[in-house]
């Protein structure tokens, strides 16, 4: 089972917007070239495939892609491959976020 986690300034005190924004999550990803922004992610099983509406910035890692999605001023990821983890926290580093488990 993967591992959830938010990055999230929820946990912050300080006066700084506590949301992130889907531009501020535009922005950065648009500097980094094995990220794509879609506004859906497909999920393909056996006998069916279902798709998701939001916002996605999928991460391109030896051929596979990672959905981090950005909701309600959060950005979720699973750790399905131990790769993701120093680009989550990169990504939060950049973000002024923390990283919290759910």
């Amino acid at each position: 089972m993967n591992q959830r986690f938010k990055i999230t300034r929820s946990k912050q005190e300080d006066n700084r917007e506590q949301h992130i924004s889907l531009e501020e999550c535009k922005a950065y990803f648009a500097t980094k070239p094995e990220f794509t922004y879609s506004t859906v992610l497909n999920i393909v099983g056996a006998e069916s495939t279902m798709t998701i509406e939001g916002d996605f910035f999928m991460w391109e890692h030896e051929g596979q892609q990672y959905p981090f999605r950005l909701y309600m001023g959060e950005l979720y990821v699973a750790i399905s491959n131990e790769a993701i983890v120093p680009v989550m926290m990169e990504a939060a580093s950049h973000l002024h976020a923390d990283i919290v488990e759910g």
